[in-house]
């Protein structure tokens, strides 16, 4: 059994409680329970308050205390959460008459007086103890703070965290939620004297199963499995003149960054959004000036350690297409046999081999609206910025280029895909004579094909395997830009294939 993690700290006002609480909502989950308890007057409706205000991003939101109604429920951005008040419990029979009793799954819970009725605890929760401390202030407080059983190393992550923010002095900075994204990192807006940076909370990534030649998925398909290649690649792109955030404050190790704020101005305008084709365009010259010549393959990470940049081998394509068959398919009710996956991966390999001897730039891999931010004081290709890189490999200098031209999160006009890939060939023609545009479009529909396939799969498996049923209603689209890529030439018996095999989404 873990043994439990306890700290303490003080709390000299309701700015420090509330800090306290965005920091810790920064490291939890659906699922994770947290108590509060203290005498009367001792600040825990005020810690649950902040945490409620936080995690919606309001700080105006009204939060009542559940005195009266014993529970209430939020439908917070990150996840539900549960505020329950044990007060006037008197028997633990209520606590399954109020849907208490067992606690909802997939929900935070918020539970204040859990001493009244100690059954409802998990063994894993995290416990928090207010106490007045009068000699510090009138509006003082300790906390003593006790993670247990799986909890205990979400404690020992707040105290790494809590120890960064102080080191970067940043503690007092006031905290503002932002919105996550599909992985296991969480990001904060640090603002203080009218300045905002960004907090990253990036915890090393757990291995998964080993199905992949002894590896887990992320491994074999260079996924990053810390915050080394964001580091690293970050101050590689500013080095050459590209605006990635610059990195003020850094933990290695556990996974903190403090980064610079690009703010939140977008690349799409409208209702539904669009691309706004300027914008557009400079994101196309950024690419193929990043790819006009030879990048290296290590980067310096730290005095005394380098990173070597992986290599988006034939193998890992086709791990990654593999997630179609093995998700997407049984989504829509195949059952893929074993001689049909044979197949589909032969076929694969045939298409991808030829260009693997091909030269490769940085694919930044996720180049495309949500992770673009549009920076208008700067001048020429640094007005796009870059904030999500960290899966950088080595690999065909088009990959980018269908990621921006064929975004899988909204509808980009065949037309203006098109004028952009014009664009790009004739930027990379201008700067190369020998520049080889008809084996660029080649490669072109090759990767798009397969950066495609590999979301049909990976968005059904977010539905299926980590209950995230809103991914669905993109495979529409990236059905219509993978059927847009197939129609090149030297796919056509890849098509044919998909025509007899895969069928479309609804």
């Amino acid at each position: 059994m873990t043994a439990p993690v306890t700290f303490s700290l003080a709390l000299l006002n309701e700015t420090a409680t509330a800090n306290l609480m965005a920091d810790l909502a920064l490291l939890i989950g659906p699922g994770d329970v947290i108590t509060l308890s203290g005498d009367l007057g001792a600040g825990k409706t005020a810690a649950a308050r902040a945490m409620i205000r936080y995690l919606a991003g309001d700080p105006e939101l009204e939060v009542p205390s559940p005195t009266f109604t014993l529970a209430q429920s939020y439908e917070l951005p990150p996840f539900p959460l549960l505020h329950a008040d044990l007060y006037r419990i008197e028997d633990p029979s209520e606590l399954e008459e109020i849907g208490l009793s067992p606690l909802p799954e997939g929900t935070v819970a918020l539970i204040e007086w859990p001493e009244r009725a100690p059954g409802l605890l998990p063994a894993d929760r995290i416990d928090i103890a207010l106490t007045h401390r009068p000699a510090l202030g009138s509006a003082a407080r300790a906390a003593e703070i006790t993670g247990h059983g799986k909890a205990a190393a979400q404690v020992d992550r707040l105290i790494t965290l809590l120890g960064f923010l102080d080191e970067s002095g940043t503690a007092d900075a006031r905290r503002q939620r932002m919105a996550g994204d599909a992985s296991t990192r969480s990001y904060a807006r640090l603002i203080r004297d009218g300045v905002s940076l960004i907090l990253m909370n990036s915890p090393p990534r757990p291995d998964g199963p080993a199905l992949y030649a002894g590896k887990s998925y992320s491994a074999a398909v260079h996924l990053a499995e810390d915050v080394r290649p964001f580091v690293a690649i970050a101050n590689g792109l500013r080095a050459r003149g590209f605006s990635a955030p610059a990195i003020h404050h850094a933990d290695l190790d556990a996974g903190f960054l403090i980064t610079e704020d690009f703010d939140s101005e977008s690349f799409l305008a409208g209702e539904p959004p669009a691309p706004i084709a300027e914008r557009y365009q400079a994101a196309t010259d950024m690419l193929a000036e990043l790819h006009r010549e030879p990048l290296p393959d290590t980067l310096p990470l730290s005095p005394h350690a380098d990173y070597v940049i992986p290599r988006f081998d034939v193998d890992a394509m086709l791990i990654e297409i593999g997630l179609m068959p093995e998700w997407y398919l049984p989504d829509r009710g195949v059952t893929p046999t074993r001689e049909l996956g044979e197949e589909f991966i032969a076929m694969w390999r045939a298409l991808l081999a030829p260009h693997e001897s091909e030269p490769t730039t940085w694919v930044l891999r996720d180049f495309h609206s949500p992770n673009l931010i549009w920076l208008d004081e700067r001048e020429g290709i640094a007005k796009v910025g870059v904030i999500d890189f960290q899966d950088t490999v080595l690999g065909p200098a088009a990959y980018d280029l269908v990621s921006l031209l064929q975004d899988a999160r909204l509808d980009v006009p065949e037309a203006l895909e098109l004028a952009l890939l014009a664009r790009y060939i004739k930027a990379r023609r201008a700067a190369d004579a020998g520049f080889d545009a008809v084996a660029f479009a080649e490669i072109y529909a090759v990767m798009s094909a397969q950066r495609n396939t590999r979301l049909l799969g990976t968005f059904a498996r977010l539905n299926s395997r980590d209950g995230k049923p809103h991914y669905l209603r993109h495979l529409p689209r990236i059905w219509t830009y993978l059927n847009r890529s197939l129609a090149h030439p030297k796919l056509a018996p890849l098509r044919d294939w998909y025509k007899a095999h895969v069928p479309p989404p609804t």
